[in-house]
């Protein structure tokens, strides 16, 4: 018996076999229409290629590098990679910068302020303006033929496209209302302005200066700035711009795994200075204790009351509400003069900043602790007007002992004991002609993450900072995180 739902007069034989030949035909004649549009859209495919054909000679490629030693070199490598590749295409040779070899300003990694640059050198005979950072991964045959989906005498903003599941203090609530609506690339992925959009830009940058004060997110501040509250463009996004993909329509990829340049540096050779205050001694030094004190080699706990349960250091800083410029530069101070000479790293956190110290100390074997170095997630302010950058406090200050030498043999000092710490230290190593080195590694994992409130640290921590398999955490877990500030 058949099943109810199959239930009724069975067909005949002849019947069946008539259906049949119907169905083959009608299944051969849709193959062939199907064939036909396939053809029909790889000859139309092939016709916006040739119409859009460009050269490689057409690309100017801007890594966005740094002059600290450790990111000059892998900035030089990349370069050298796209130009191999180029090379063996027998194409006149595409145009690679180098970020810190180009500008001395210092707000040159902020992009915007070097468009009128760009629009001078090579809007006669360039199409696009590709920006990738040191760690992007480029398959020049393959971006040049995602390329060529482009008409280059049009305006033209593309990149792999993020957008804001919620709004977020970060992007200073944009977008409340559906903060999905408006994308905005990731820098890693790589991204391209063509030039007559960068004309365009470089036009109104002439007429008005920037206006935001701070740089805090710089891949969305860009896409604000060029969507121009809708008389813009918005970010068209190029599925073959890739982080996390890898495959063989990817022009671009990312190499995102933790660095490591040798053994991780001795937990002894860094110092860990914690800040905090009589009344976070009972609710956030516990927690301290709890998750990571104990991976570092050196830990001291500086406050504004000496607690030898703690035990706290009084460093006769009294608390502030605000900035923490003074107790800051207090431990400086005794780090430099009173604290083992021979330690060549000291790292600044807040009391409620998480910490892998195990990660820390992979990152730090690429760098040379006998060179200035300021290390962490960097920020901006005033850089379309002058300015400086800074590391933000909040996912910790890493210092070589050369850069603490030099910044305490200089004059440049708070201005007032609750003075924003992180900003004047940045003021500070400006003047002096040391640059912030930049991690986005700091802040919201993998090695850092700022903030007890609204979670349970215990377990953030845990999930993602505490040492084993976890220490490659993937991009897209860190990105997640991000969301919750």
């Amino acid at each position: 018996m058949l099943p109810p739902a199959r239930r009724g007069r069975r067909l005949a034989l002849p019947a069946l076999l008539s259906l049949l030949t119907c169905s083959l035909a009608f299944a051969l004649v849709s193959e062939d229409v199907k064939k036909e549009a396939k053809q029909s859209k790889n000859l139309e495919k092939s016709d916006t290629s040739k119409k859009n054909d460009i050269d490689l000679k057409e690309i100017v490629f801007v890594i966005q590098s740094q002059s600290n030693s450790f990111h000059a070199k892998k900035a030089e490598q990349l370069k050298q990679s796209i130009l191999k590749q180029s090379a063996a295409l027998t194409q006149e040779m595409p145009t690679v910068l180098l970020l810190h070899q180009l500008a001395q300003q210092e707000g040159a990694w902020t992009i915007l302020p070097l468009l009128p640059h760009f629009s001078v050198m090579y809007s006669r005979n360039s199409s696009w303006i590709f920006f990738c950072e040191e760690e992007t991964r480029i398959q020049i045959v393959q971006l040049l033929e995602t390329l060529r989906r482009y008409d280059p005498s049009k305006e033209w903003f593309l990149g792999k496209a993020l957008h804001d599941e919620e709004s977020t203090i970060i992007h200073h609530y944009a977008f409340s209302e559906n903060p999905t609506v408006f994308k905005y690339p990731d820098l890693a992925a790589g991204w391209a302005l063509s030039i007559p959009l960068v004309n365009k830009l470089t036009k109104r940058l002439k007429s008005e200066s920037l206006k935001s004060d701070f740089t805090i997110d710089l891949k969305h501040e860009i896409a604000l700035y060029i969507w121009d509250g809708g008389n813009g463009l918005p970010l068209t996004p190029v599925p073959e711009f890739c982080t996390d993909v890898v495959g063989s329509a990817c022009a671009t990829s990312l190499q995102s795994s933790l660095p490591l340049c040798g053994n991780p540096v001795k937990k002894e050779d860094i110092f860990v200075a914690v800040k905090t205050c009589k009344k976070f001694h009972g609710d956030r030094i516990p927690i301290v204790k709890q998750t990571w004190a104990g991976q570092a080699g050196h830990l001291e706990y500086y406050s504004d009351y000496a607690d030898s349960s703690i035990p706290t250091v009084d460093l006769g800083i009294p608390n502030t509400d605000r900035g923490h410029c003074g107790k800051t530069f207090a431990i400086l101070e005794r780090f430099l003069n009173h604290s083992h000479d021979k330690i060549p790293w000291l790292v600044i956190v807040d009391d409620d900043t998480l910490i892998s110290i195990s990660r820390l100390r992979h990152l730090l074997s690429c760098y040379d602790a006998r060179e200035p170095v300021f290390l962490g997630e960097r920020y901006g302010y005033g850089l379309g007007t002058g300015g400086y950058s800074y590391v933000t406090g909040g996912g910790g200050m890493v210092f070589s002992r050369e850069a603490i030498r030099r910044l305490l043999a200089s004059k440049c000092r708070c201005y007032s004991n609750d003075a924003p710490d992180d900003m004047v230290l940045g003021m500070c190593f400006s003047g002096l002609g040391i640059p912030v080195t930049h991690s986005p590694l700091f802040h919201q994992v993998p090695v850092s993450f700022h903030k007890h409130w609204n979670i349970d640290p215990v377990k953030v921590y845990f999930t993602w900072l505490a040492p084993g398999e976890e220490d490659r955490a993937r991009e897209q877990s860190r990105r997640g995180l991000r969301e919750e500030l």
